[in-house]
């Protein structure tokens, strides 16, 4: 199966339509429209669902998601060994609201005065989904909050540690205390991590199941749950650098007391023979956290 035929497959799934995706890639529609059938026939099933609009069947699901992996550990291939002569290519940083993420700019910053040509891909996520993509080579390096099986990774372990607390809308009778106690939370209508780890670290703090508070809803990304707090349906555990950026006229955020704080960790994929650009910000990130320890 040919690279170019992934994506352009990848195309007629964004547009949802196979004339426009034919525009984009600047062939026919007839021929873009007898390649996915091509496709089609070649993995023996039905990757669309033709309509109005292209819909994707749970094989074109599939197929998506893996061809998304392809495309992008393609491509990172290509940039690494692309212009050797001079460091250059793009280099992928995954990360989640971490407070420990926020050295990234001036990381990035600091990086770019001395590889100008170098070019970064930021990738949003939870630890979850940030420690897939670094096992797959789909991301170079990845900001984790613990607790996170580590053992396919190398790391450094972050100085700033990540405090939970609740997001409450702005307005809340919470919002005027400096922090929210173990007593205040079990009242609260509340949305938690999906993250079975963290959940976890969650109990050991409140010293009773997390099944014994008013779960309203679970979250992967705390986007998701904003919206829920802000028309005043439900309140968000979180940390607060997931938070940090949120408008202080719509939410606010409250420390836990007593504290519940996390480390994080940032991470590589454990032996991969660096090289290029990722090797020389590998090399960068190290020198700058032996700096500081």
């Amino acid at each position: 199966m040919e690279l170019r035929l992934l994506e352009y497959f990848l195309a007629v799934v964004r547009e949802e339509n196979i004339s426009r995706a034919a525009e984009v890639l600047h062939v026919t529609q007839p021929t873009l429209s007898r390649q996915m059938k091509e496709l089609e026939d070649e993995l023996n099933t039905t990757l669309f669902i033709r309509g109005k609009r292209l819909t994707l069947t749970d094989s074109g699901v599939m197929l998506r998601r893996r061809a998304e992996e392809v495309v992008t550990l393609m491509h990172k291939i290509d940039s690494e060994f692309r212009e050797q002569e001079e460091i250059s290519g793009i280099i992928s940083v995954g990360s989640g609201g971490l407070m420990a993420a926020k050295v990234l700019p001036e990381l990035i910053g600091h990086f770019r005065e001395r590889y100008p040509l170098v070019s970064f891909e930021i990738i949003t996520g939870n630890a979850d989904n940030i420690k897939e993509r670094l096992e797959h080579g789909l991301l170079d390096f990845g900001f984790l909050l613990e607790p996170v099986d580590v053992e396919k990774f190398d790391y450094l372990r972050m100085k700033v540690r990540e405090k939970w607390g609740v997001l409450l809308p702005a307005g809340h009778p919470l919002s005027a205390a400096p922090s929210v106690t173990r007593e205040q939370l079990k009242g609260l209508p509340l949305v938690v991590t999906s993250r079975t780890a963290l959940r976890g670290e969650i109990e050991g703090w409140l010293g009773y199941p997390v099944s014994e508070l008013d779960i309203v809803a679970t979250h992967n990304l705390i986007n998701n749950a904003a919206p829920l707090t802000e028309r005043g349906i439900a309140c968000v555990l979180t940390i607060e650098g997931a938070v940090d950026m949120f408008d202080p006229a719509r939410f606010a955020f409250r420390p836990l007391s007593p504290e519940l704080s996390m480390t994080s960790v940032l991470a590589w994929k454990k032996l991969s023979p660096y090289s290029g650009a990722a090797g020389k910000f590998l090399e960068y990130i190290k020198s700058i956290h032996s700096e500081h320890t």
